[in-house]
This record gives structure tokens, sequence and C-alpha cells, in this order.
């Protein structure tokens, strides 16, 4: 468990020093961060203690690169899912990464070719716009209408925008990053209709799927139907929901036969491999870490809290069903296509930049809310400053 006067009385001057580039960055540049999804809360115990033994044991080649003995991430992801959603993946559909990026992007190199459509969502995560960019994909946007009830999207023009670029796949990433929209089951229904009429292969990105705000539920695309089920790539780790980004491990469920085929045939060390400490850490996470996220979640509702009644009055902003992270409107205020960029100057803030979530980003910026209620206090006065 945390201790909430730890927790909510981490100091500026005591998160500056951390080596990470979340606070590195921002500290360099005079300013709080509010920007790269990192939080600030400490490591969870049961993290700590599984670190600290394999460090203090064995740090040599580990047991299952015998090539017989199965990871030991594959049975506690399938426990997981299970446990959690009622779904079962298939063992031996599930494949071990170093990050959700990593197997996206090999999972787009075996079952896509330069120049096929991608459809996802907009304003995307920066570096799925960078992916599909860099491997020559033509992104077909699927844009998030702001709306009075919050952040929706229109499924006819989905399925008209698919038939007319012949999309090969889409990019689903529910908990939806950076609205924070948790998708309802029709919306994902509606999601499977289009993808089943034109035989796309779907790729899940769930990472945030474990911080996700009562009532709101997560439902894995991969739970809508077996024929649903058989066409996508589930993905996930436990870096967002226990904070271990740096330790580089994700897992796949990659239902679909040939794209686990044409992964297969790749050169099996091409696309490096996570850790030991990255497995023992998410085994300790996803099997022992259940209390700690608990109260992190409790902390970070509390935040979402916060952020609502202490912007800007003139600031745009639905309330995140998910993640820790707000998408902010600052149009009204006049800052130009990336308002994080006068944030930074003008308030000593660091948000991320609107633009680079691509189409629908222009005048946006976003603030990730998981810090301590003092640090979170000051950025938010900061960022009033700016609106006054």
């Amino acid at each position: 468990m945390l201790d909430d006067l730890e927790l909510d009385n981490l100091e500026v001057s005591t998160l500056a020093k951390r080596p990470g580039v979340k606070w590195a960055l921002a500290t360099a540049r005079g300013a709080l961060p509010g920007w790269i999804a990192d939080m600030d809360f400490p490591v969870a115990e049961p993290i700590r203690n599984a670190l600290t033994e394999a460090v203090h044991s064995d740090l040599g080649y580990p047991v299952w690169d015998d090539g017989v003995t199965a990871n030991p991430l594959v049975e506690a992801f399938v426990e997981r899912m299970t446990t959690r959603y009622g779904y079962a993946p298939q063992p031996e559909h599930v494949r071990v990464f170093t990050e959700v990026i990593q197997a996206l992007q090999a999972v787009l190199h075996v079952a896509t070719q330069p120049g096929d459509a991608v459809a996802m969502h907009t304003p995307a995560y920066p570096p799925f716009v960078q992916t599909l960019e860099k491997m020559d994909r033509r992104l077909v946007p699927i844009p998030m209408v702001d709306t009075e009830d919050g952040w929706f999207f229109d499924a006819d023009r989905l399925a008209a925008d698919v038939a007319q670029h012949g999309c090969r796949a889409l990019i689903l990433v529910n908990p939806h990053n950076p609205s924070g929209r948790v998708f309802s089951r029709g919306e994902l229904s509606a999601l499977a209709e289009v993808a089943q009429r034109h035989d796309l292969l779907v790729i899940a990105d769930e990472i945030h799927a474990e911080l996700a705000y009562e009532p709101h539920q997560h439902v894995p695309f991969a739970t809508l139907a077996p024929d649903v089920a058989a066409r996508t790539v589930t993905l996930t780790s436990a870096s967002k929901a226990f904070n271990l980004a740096g330790l580089r491990c994700s897992v796949a469920d990659v239902a679909p036969a040939c794209v686990r085929a044409a992964l297969d045939a790749l050169p099996p060390l091409l696309l490096g491999q996570p850790g030991s400490l990255g497995v023992f850490g998410t085994l300790a996470a996803w099997r022992h870490g259940e209390s700690w996220l608990t109260e992190v979640r409790a902390l970070l509702d509390r935040n979402r809290q916060l952020v609502a009644a202490g912007l800007p009055p003139a600031v745009r902003h639905h309330l995140p069903e998910a993640t820790y992270l707000a998408w902010l409107d600052w149009r009204a205020l006049g800052l130009g296509d990336d308002p994080a960029a006068t944030l930074l100057t003008g308030s000593r803030v660091m948000l991320s930049s609107g633009p680079d979530f691509g189409p629908g980003g222009q005048g946006y910026a976003r603030l990730n809310f998981a810090t301590s209620e003092p640090v979170l206090t000051e950025i938010l006065r900061r960022l009033r400053e700016i609106g006054s």
C-alpha cells in the first residue's frame, strides 16, 4: 500500500532530481511537467521487492531462453484477462514484446504493405501517428467529435471512409488516448461490423484498460464474438497502470493465425525482447499489485476532479473516463495551433503538444495529472494565470 502522506507530500525539489525524461526535460526548461505519460507515484512495494530479489539472486539468462519453457508472462496474462474480463486468450497465441509500440510496428510490418490504408481514431497517440508516417501507411482518420455529452465518433462515416480508401487495418486505442473515452459495447460493435464487412485486421491497444473510472467499464474488443477475436491482435502492458515504462515489457494476444505465422517467421531476435527485470516486474504487478492499483486509481479519480475544477474557465475539457490524461481545448484563448509552446514559456508548465496528435490536435494540449495534489495544484495555478 502507498502512504497517503508520502504520496501527497511529494515535493518539486525531490521530484526534480529524478533521472527520467518526464522531470529531467521539464526541469531543464524551468517548468513543471504535465506532459509524457509517466506517473510520479512511488513504485508498488511488491514490484520493488521482486526487482530487488532478482538483482540480488540471478541476472543470468532466464530459464525461458531454453526454447522449451514458456515465458511466465503468458500464463499471467491469460489469468489476468480471464479474471478481469472473462476472456481467456489461447496461450499459444500470446507473444511477448518490449513495448506496445514495438508490437504495433511488428504487426504492421508483417500484415500490411507500404501504401496500405490504416484507420485510426484521431487525435491519436503521437508515436502511432509517427509510426504510420515512417512506415508509409496511409492514415484514414476516424475523427473524434466533441459534443456536449463528450467525445464520440461517426460509425457511418468510418464505414464509408474504409470503403473509399480500401483500408487493410484498424488501430483501436481503447481507452482512447488523448480523449480519455472508454468506448461502449455498442461503439465497439459498430467498429466490429465495419471490420468484418471489409475484412480488416484490428490492432487493439488496450494499455489503459485498468485505469477506467466507475461507472465506466473496459470491454476488450476480442470479447465481442469469436469471429471478432479471430481478426484481432490485442496489445497491453503493465507499464501505464503500474508506471513501469522503463522496464520495456508488453504482451500481445495474436489471434489471427496468418499474423502469428508471419511474426514467427522473422529471425528470433530481430525485434529484441524484454529483459528478465521487465518480466519479473510485470509478474509482480499483475499478481501482487492490486491494492496499490486500487489506491492509485482513487487518487487519479480525485485528481481528474481537481483538473475539472481548476482549469481556466475558457478551456474546454471533458472529464476523462479513463487514463490520467486530460485533453484540453485552448482555442478560445487564442494561443495558436500549439498552445503547449505558449504555456511552456508563459506559464512554465510543460504539456504535450496538440499538433503532435495528428488531425484534430491543433489548438489543444494534453495534461498528465498523475502527480501529488500540491504539484497538481501548482500546475493548475500556473495555467490559470494565462487565462486571466
